[in-house]
Protein backbone atom coordinates (compact mmCIF):
# COMPACT_ATOMS: atom_id res chain seq x y z
CA UNK A 1 0.00 0.00 0.00
CA UNK A 2 1.01 3.64 -0.40
CA UNK A 3 1.93 5.86 2.51
CA UNK A 4 3.51 9.30 2.87
CA UNK A 5 6.85 9.29 4.68
CA UNK A 6 9.23 12.01 5.78
CA UNK A 7 12.79 10.87 6.45
CA UNK A 8 14.13 14.23 7.52
CA UNK A 9 12.57 17.47 8.66
CA UNK A 10 12.58 20.36 6.22
CA UNK A 11 10.59 21.98 3.42
CA UNK A 12 7.44 19.82 3.26
CA UNK A 13 7.30 19.20 -0.49
CA UNK A 14 11.00 18.34 -0.50
CA UNK A 15 11.06 15.93 2.45
CA UNK A 16 7.72 14.13 1.95
CA UNK A 17 7.45 11.22 -0.48
CA UNK A 18 4.89 8.59 -1.37
CA UNK A 19 6.32 5.16 -0.53
CA UNK A 20 5.23 1.52 -0.85
CA UNK A 21 4.90 -0.05 2.60
CA UNK A 22 3.51 -3.35 3.95
CA UNK A 23 -0.24 -3.62 4.47
CA UNK A 24 -1.56 -3.09 7.99
CA UNK A 25 -2.97 -6.63 8.26
CA UNK A 26 -6.07 -7.89 10.02
CA UNK A 27 -7.41 -6.24 13.20
CA UNK A 28 -7.10 -7.66 16.69
CA UNK A 29 -10.28 -8.02 18.75
CA UNK A 30 -10.28 -4.36 19.83
CA UNK A 31 -9.09 -2.85 16.53
CA UNK A 32 -10.57 -1.44 13.34
CA UNK A 33 -9.09 -1.39 9.84
CA UNK A 34 -10.29 1.23 7.37
CA UNK A 35 -9.41 2.52 3.91
CA UNK A 36 -8.49 6.21 4.03
CA UNK A 37 -10.75 7.99 1.55
CA UNK A 38 -9.51 11.54 2.03
CA UNK A 39 -7.33 13.68 4.25
CA UNK A 40 -6.75 17.45 4.38
CA UNK A 41 -3.42 19.24 4.59
CA UNK A 42 -3.58 21.49 7.65
CA UNK A 43 -1.07 24.11 8.82
CA UNK A 44 -0.06 21.80 11.67
CA UNK A 45 0.82 19.12 9.12
CA UNK A 46 3.16 21.53 7.35
CA UNK A 47 4.77 22.41 10.69
CA UNK A 48 5.11 18.69 11.41
CA UNK A 49 7.04 18.17 8.16
CA UNK A 50 9.26 21.16 8.95
CA UNK A 51 10.04 19.83 12.42
CA UNK A 52 8.55 22.90 14.08
CA UNK A 53 5.44 21.19 15.49
CA UNK A 54 5.21 20.11 19.13
CA UNK A 55 5.53 16.46 18.05
CA UNK A 56 8.84 15.28 16.60
CA UNK A 57 8.63 11.49 16.33
CA UNK A 58 11.58 9.31 15.29
CA UNK A 59 12.04 9.29 11.53
CA UNK A 60 10.83 8.03 9.14
CA UNK A 61 7.39 9.25 10.17
CA UNK A 62 3.97 9.71 8.59
CA UNK A 63 2.12 13.03 8.98
CA UNK A 64 -1.61 13.50 9.10
CA UNK A 65 -3.79 14.66 11.97
CA UNK A 66 -7.14 13.79 10.39
CA UNK A 67 -8.90 11.81 7.69
CA UNK A 68 -12.14 10.07 6.77
CA UNK A 69 -12.21 6.35 6.02
CA UNK A 70 -14.46 3.39 5.33
CA UNK A 71 -14.21 0.39 7.65
CA UNK A 72 -13.06 -2.81 5.96
CA UNK A 73 -12.73 -5.00 9.07
CA UNK A 74 -13.60 -4.72 12.77
CA UNK A 75 -12.40 -6.91 15.65
CA UNK A 76 -14.81 -9.09 17.58
CA UNK A 77 -14.87 -6.73 20.59
CA UNK A 78 -15.76 -3.65 18.54
CA UNK A 79 -19.47 -2.90 18.70
CA UNK A 80 -19.99 0.71 17.58
CA UNK A 81 -18.71 0.39 13.97
CA UNK A 82 -18.83 -2.35 11.33
CA UNK A 83 -17.48 -2.93 7.81
CA UNK A 84 -18.86 -0.35 5.40
CA UNK A 85 -19.24 2.39 8.00
CA UNK A 86 -17.62 5.78 7.54
CA UNK A 87 -15.29 6.83 10.35
CA UNK A 88 -12.90 9.52 11.42
CA UNK A 89 -9.83 8.63 13.46
CA UNK A 90 -8.67 10.28 16.67
CA UNK A 91 -5.05 9.21 16.09
CA UNK A 92 -2.40 10.63 13.76
CA UNK A 93 -0.33 9.15 10.90
CA UNK A 94 -3.26 9.29 8.49
CA UNK A 95 -1.48 10.11 5.22
CA UNK A 96 -1.79 6.56 3.97
CA UNK A 97 -4.13 4.28 2.04
CA UNK A 98 -5.09 2.11 5.00
CA UNK A 99 -5.09 2.45 8.80
CA UNK A 100 -5.44 0.08 11.72
CA UNK A 101 -6.43 1.72 15.03
CA UNK A 102 -8.02 0.90 18.35
CA UNK A 103 -11.77 0.69 18.06
CA UNK A 104 -12.17 3.49 20.60
CA UNK A 105 -10.33 5.85 18.22
CA UNK A 106 -12.72 5.20 15.33
CA UNK A 107 -15.65 7.63 15.46
CA UNK A 108 -18.62 6.76 13.24
CA UNK A 109 -20.07 9.22 10.75
CA UNK A 110 -23.50 8.96 9.10
CA UNK A 111 -23.81 7.30 5.72
CA UNK A 112 -24.24 9.79 2.91
CA UNK A 113 -22.14 12.56 4.40
CA UNK A 114 -20.09 14.43 1.81
CA UNK A 115 -16.65 12.82 1.91
CA UNK A 116 -14.77 16.05 1.29
CA UNK A 117 -16.48 17.71 4.23
CA UNK A 118 -16.15 14.58 6.35
CA UNK A 119 -12.38 14.64 5.87
CA UNK A 120 -12.33 17.98 7.72
CA UNK A 121 -14.68 17.16 10.61
CA UNK A 122 -12.09 15.81 13.03
CA UNK A 123 -10.27 19.00 14.08
CA UNK A 124 -11.64 22.39 13.04
CA UNK A 125 -15.37 22.01 13.84
CA UNK A 126 -14.88 20.75 17.43
CA UNK A 127 -12.11 23.30 17.94
CA UNK A 128 -14.49 26.14 17.11
CA UNK A 129 -17.36 24.58 19.09
CA UNK A 130 -15.40 23.88 22.27
CA UNK A 131 -13.63 27.24 22.33
CA UNK A 132 -17.05 28.88 22.31
CA UNK A 133 -18.33 26.73 25.17
CA UNK A 134 -15.49 25.67 27.47
CA UNK A 135 -14.01 28.98 28.64
CA UNK A 136 -16.74 31.57 29.18
CA UNK A 137 -20.44 30.99 29.83
CA UNK A 138 -21.73 33.35 27.17
CA UNK A 139 -25.38 34.32 26.88
CA UNK A 140 -27.32 35.20 23.74
CA UNK A 141 -26.51 38.66 22.48
CA UNK A 142 -22.96 38.74 23.88
CA UNK A 143 -19.95 39.45 21.69
CA UNK A 144 -16.95 37.27 20.77
CA UNK A 145 -13.90 38.72 19.05
CA UNK A 146 -11.54 36.67 16.89
CA UNK A 147 -8.67 37.19 14.48
CA UNK A 148 -7.87 34.95 11.45
CA UNK A 149 -11.63 35.10 10.91
CA UNK A 150 -11.21 33.86 7.33
CA UNK A 151 -9.53 30.64 8.42
CA UNK A 152 -11.41 27.33 8.57
CA UNK A 153 -11.78 27.61 12.36
CA UNK A 154 -12.70 31.28 12.11
CA UNK A 155 -15.47 30.62 9.60
CA UNK A 156 -16.86 27.78 11.70
CA UNK A 157 -16.76 29.97 14.81
CA UNK A 158 -18.86 32.58 13.00
CA UNK A 159 -21.50 30.00 12.06
CA UNK A 160 -21.59 28.27 15.45
CA UNK A 161 -21.67 31.56 17.36
CA UNK A 162 -24.52 32.80 15.17
CA UNK A 163 -26.46 29.59 15.90
CA UNK A 164 -26.07 30.26 19.63
CA UNK A 165 -27.28 33.84 19.36
CA UNK A 166 -23.80 35.28 19.91
CA UNK A 167 -22.44 38.24 17.98
CA UNK A 168 -18.97 38.24 16.48
CA UNK A 169 -16.26 40.80 15.80
CA UNK A 170 -14.09 39.31 13.07
CA UNK A 171 -10.59 40.63 12.43
CA UNK A 172 -9.13 40.14 8.96
CA UNK A 173 -6.21 41.43 6.90
CA UNK A 174 -8.15 42.19 3.70
CA UNK A 175 -11.38 44.23 3.50
CA UNK A 176 -12.48 42.19 0.45
CA UNK A 177 -13.37 39.34 2.82
CA UNK A 178 -16.11 41.26 4.59
CA UNK A 179 -19.09 40.38 2.40
CA UNK A 180 -18.24 36.68 2.35
CA UNK A 181 -17.96 36.51 6.14
CA UNK A 182 -21.17 38.49 6.63
CA UNK A 183 -22.96 35.90 4.53
CA UNK A 184 -21.86 33.31 7.10
CA UNK A 185 -23.40 35.37 9.89
CA UNK A 186 -20.55 37.70 10.91
CA UNK A 187 -21.87 40.81 12.66
CA UNK A 188 -18.73 42.94 12.30
CA UNK A 189 -15.72 42.50 10.03
CA UNK A 190 -12.80 44.83 10.73
CA UNK A 191 -9.34 45.06 9.21
CA UNK A 192 -6.60 44.65 11.79
CA UNK A 193 -4.63 47.74 12.77
CA UNK A 194 -3.20 49.78 15.60
CA UNK A 195 -6.53 51.55 16.22
CA UNK A 196 -8.45 48.28 16.56
CA UNK A 197 -9.50 48.93 20.16
CA UNK A 198 -11.16 52.22 19.31
CA UNK A 199 -12.97 50.80 16.27
CA UNK A 200 -14.23 47.74 18.16
CA UNK A 201 -15.57 49.94 20.96
CA UNK A 202 -17.27 52.25 18.49
CA UNK A 203 -18.80 49.52 16.30
CA UNK A 204 -20.08 47.44 19.23
CA UNK A 205 -21.45 50.43 21.09
CA UNK A 206 -18.96 49.89 23.90
CA UNK A 207 -20.10 46.31 24.51
CA UNK A 208 -18.39 44.18 27.12
CA UNK A 209 -16.51 41.57 25.07
CA UNK A 210 -15.70 38.68 27.40
CA UNK A 211 -14.15 36.13 25.01
CA UNK A 212 -11.41 36.47 22.40
CA UNK A 213 -10.08 33.75 20.08
CA UNK A 214 -6.61 34.31 18.71
CA UNK A 215 -4.32 32.33 16.38
CA UNK A 216 -1.61 34.72 15.17
CA UNK A 217 0.60 35.49 18.15
CA UNK A 218 2.92 38.45 18.53
CA UNK A 219 1.41 41.94 18.61
CA UNK A 220 -1.84 40.65 17.10
CA UNK A 221 -2.52 38.79 20.36
CA UNK A 222 -2.10 42.00 22.28
CA UNK A 223 -4.54 43.90 20.09
CA UNK A 224 -7.27 41.32 20.71
CA UNK A 225 -6.52 41.32 24.45
CA UNK A 226 -6.80 45.11 24.53
CA UNK A 227 -10.31 44.81 23.06
CA UNK A 228 -11.55 42.55 25.86
CA UNK A 229 -13.52 43.71 28.85
CA UNK A 230 -12.06 43.55 32.34
CA UNK A 231 -11.82 39.90 33.48
CA UNK A 232 -12.20 38.76 29.88
CA UNK A 233 -10.54 35.61 28.50
CA UNK A 234 -8.19 35.40 25.54
CA UNK A 235 -7.82 31.91 24.05
CA UNK A 236 -4.62 31.38 22.05
CA UNK A 237 -4.96 28.34 19.78
CA UNK A 238 -2.31 28.88 17.11
CA UNK A 239 0.62 31.05 16.09
CA UNK A 240 0.58 31.87 12.38
CA UNK A 241 3.33 34.43 12.98
CA UNK A 242 5.53 31.91 14.76
CA UNK A 243 5.71 34.33 17.69
CA UNK A 244 4.56 33.97 21.27
CA UNK A 245 1.60 36.15 22.31
CA UNK A 246 2.74 39.69 23.09
CA UNK A 247 0.21 41.05 25.58
CA UNK A 248 0.76 44.12 27.72
CA UNK A 249 1.04 43.09 31.36
CA UNK A 250 -1.37 45.85 32.35
CA UNK A 251 -4.13 43.66 30.92
CA UNK A 252 -3.30 41.02 33.52
CA UNK A 253 -2.41 43.19 36.50
CA UNK A 254 -4.97 45.98 36.29
CA UNK A 255 -7.79 44.48 34.25
CA UNK A 256 -7.76 40.80 35.19
CA UNK A 257 -7.66 39.54 31.59
CA UNK A 258 -6.84 35.83 31.41
CA UNK A 259 -4.60 34.38 28.69
CA UNK A 260 -5.08 30.68 28.17
CA UNK A 261 -4.66 28.14 25.39
CA UNK A 262 -6.57 25.47 23.52
CA UNK A 263 -5.47 22.13 22.10
CA UNK A 264 -8.27 19.86 20.93
CA UNK A 265 -6.82 16.61 22.26
CA UNK A 266 -6.49 18.03 25.75
CA UNK A 267 -10.12 19.14 25.83
CA UNK A 268 -11.49 15.94 24.32
CA UNK A 269 -9.54 13.94 26.93
CA UNK A 270 -11.74 15.52 29.61
CA UNK A 271 -14.76 13.80 28.08
CA UNK A 272 -15.93 10.20 27.96
CA UNK A 273 -15.81 8.23 24.69
CA UNK A 274 -19.61 8.43 24.57
CA UNK A 275 -19.55 12.21 24.91
CA UNK A 276 -16.89 12.53 22.23
CA UNK A 277 -19.06 10.53 19.84
CA UNK A 278 -22.01 12.77 20.70
CA UNK A 279 -19.98 15.86 19.83
CA UNK A 280 -18.99 14.47 16.46
CA UNK A 281 -22.48 13.14 15.74
CA UNK A 282 -23.88 16.65 16.24
CA UNK A 283 -21.21 18.22 14.03
CA UNK A 284 -21.73 15.58 11.31
CA UNK A 285 -25.47 16.24 11.41
CA UNK A 286 -24.84 19.93 10.84
CA UNK A 287 -22.52 19.13 7.95
CA UNK A 288 -25.23 16.99 6.34
CA UNK A 289 -27.77 19.77 6.85
CA UNK A 290 -25.44 22.21 5.11
CA UNK A 291 -25.04 24.35 8.21
CA UNK A 292 -21.29 23.67 8.51
CA UNK A 293 -19.22 23.85 5.36
CA UNK A 294 -15.55 24.37 4.56
CA UNK A 295 -14.50 25.22 0.99
CA UNK A 296 -12.17 22.86 -0.86
CA UNK A 297 -9.75 24.15 -3.47
CA UNK A 298 -8.21 21.01 -5.01
CA UNK A 299 -8.10 17.25 -4.39
CA UNK A 300 -4.84 15.46 -5.25
CA UNK A 301 -3.97 11.75 -5.49
CA UNK A 302 -1.54 10.44 -2.89
CA UNK A 303 1.15 10.13 -5.59
CA UNK A 304 0.90 13.90 -5.97
CA UNK A 305 1.70 14.65 -2.32
CA UNK A 306 4.61 16.94 -3.19
CA UNK A 307 2.44 19.09 -5.47
CA UNK A 308 -0.35 19.04 -2.87
CA UNK A 309 1.99 20.27 -0.13
CA UNK A 310 3.38 23.04 -2.33
CA UNK A 311 -0.18 24.17 -3.15
CA UNK A 312 -1.25 24.02 0.51
CA UNK A 313 1.60 26.35 1.48
CA UNK A 314 0.59 29.03 -1.02
CA UNK A 315 -1.62 31.98 -0.23
CA UNK A 316 -4.66 32.92 -2.29
CA UNK A 317 -6.26 29.49 -2.25
CA UNK A 318 -10.04 29.14 -2.39
CA UNK A 319 -10.22 26.52 0.32
CA UNK A 320 -8.50 23.48 1.76
CA UNK A 321 -6.19 21.13 -0.14
CA UNK A 322 -7.29 17.48 0.15
CA UNK A 323 -5.66 14.19 -0.84
CA UNK A 324 -7.65 11.10 -1.89
CA UNK A 325 -5.37 8.07 -1.35
CA UNK A 326 -7.71 5.43 -2.80
CA UNK A 327 -9.12 7.15 -5.85
CA UNK A 328 -11.34 10.14 -6.68
CA UNK A 329 -13.99 11.29 -4.22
Amino acid sequence: MKQVLIEQYGTPWEVARCAEVPDVGAPEADEVVFDVLAFPINPADLWFCKGSYRLRPPLPATPGAECVGRVTAAGAAVRHVKPGDLVINLQRENWTQRRKVKGSDAIPLPAGIDLRQAAMVRINPPTAALMLSDFVDLKGGEWVIQNVANSAVGRLAIVLAHQRGLRTVNIVRRPALADELRQLGADLVLVDGDDLVERVARETGGAKVRLGLEAIGGAASGRVADCLADDGTLVHYGSMSGQNPDVNRSNFIYRGVRLTGFMLGRFLARRTPEKIREIYADLARQVMEGRLFAPVDTVYPIDGIKEALLHADKGGRNGKILVAPNGPI
